[in-house]
């Protein structure tokens, strides 16, 4: 990880859009259905949304049936060395009847990038000078992050504003996150400015007294880089996911929708302050 940091060259580049990079690097957590479901809540409140699918393994281009035979251009296409960034992406952005957020398809070769960036120089910049040319059209830019430390995390979190940090109330998803407090130490040695990011706690059940525990610790522990939305479970998620939607389109009036809409509220509220 060292190395995707150690040569990055800070460039000035105007951005308008919000970046949010939501990232975790625990699976489990609610990464995918958080950009996903956060991504269309705040289209519904009249922002323009990209959402970028980052993570290899494509779950959120799979949610909304962008499968990796059927796609030819992906977020792969941004990090290659003669990238026309406003050529590529016109052809990756896609959409989708079912949502209200524009959005940019994952692949499998993503995970090649570890090894094909490693001579390049400034390699942690290359989504950040990518998305200069494309933040002026959005209000938001969520990234669905991979979950393990490499060069497409630097990358998503070097293009951020904030960090949203999606963290399941049980134990062992609290130890994973150090990996990623970790990882943001690091990067705050050679930012500018330090990272933003805060938690949000997720998949919570107020029956369990160990969740309770957690919350109050996660709560205690991070202070005010914890948002004061609580995301329950909600079985609404996995009838959406089997559907190849989002929970608004299967009930809007849930827990969970109302939630990740008071979410967006929030994060709203938050950037106008």
């Amino acid at each position: 990880m060292e190395n995707d940091i150690s040569d990055i060259e800070l460039t000035e580049t105007v951005k308008h859009a919000k970046v949010i990079a939501i990232a975790n690097q625990k699976g489990g957590v609610g990464k995918t259905t958080t950009a996903l479901t956060l991504g269309e809540a705040l289209t519904r409140l009249n922002k323009k949304v990209l959402v970028i699918d980052l993570d290899p393994h494509a779950n959120a281009s799979v949610h909304l049936s962008f499968f990796p035979e059927t796609v030819t251009m992906t977020a792969h296409n941004l990090f290659f060395d003669d990238a026309n960034y406003k050529t590529i992406w016109l052809q990756i952005v896609q959409k989708r009847a079912t949502v209200g957020f524009d959005f940019v398809p994952a692949c499998i070769r993503l995970s090649e990038l570890e090894n094909d960036l490693k001579d390049r120089k400034n390699k942690g910049m290359v989504l950040s000078n990518a998305l200069s040319g494309i933040t002026d059209q959005y209000d938001y830019v969520l990234i669905d992050c991979p979950p393990h430390v490499g060069v497409l995390l630097v990358n998503a979190i070097v293009a951020s504003d904030l960090v949203l940090i999606p963290i399941q109330t049980d134990f062992l998803a609290l130890y994973g996150i150090r990996l990623l407090f970790d990882t943001i130490k690091v990067l705050n040695k050679v930012l500018p400015s330090p990272v933003k990011f805060k938690a949000l706690p997720t998949m919570y059940d107020g029956r369990a007294g160990a969740c309770r525990k957690i919350l109050n610790l996660i709560r205690r522990k991070l202070q005010d880089r914890v948002f004061s939305t609580v995301v329950h479970m909600d079985t609404k998620f996995r009838e959406a996911c089997a559907s190849g939607k989002v929970i608004y389109a299967i009930d809007e009036k849930s827990r969970g929708a109302l939630e990740y809409m008071q979410l967006a509220r929030e994060i709203i509220r938050n950037e106008d302050a």
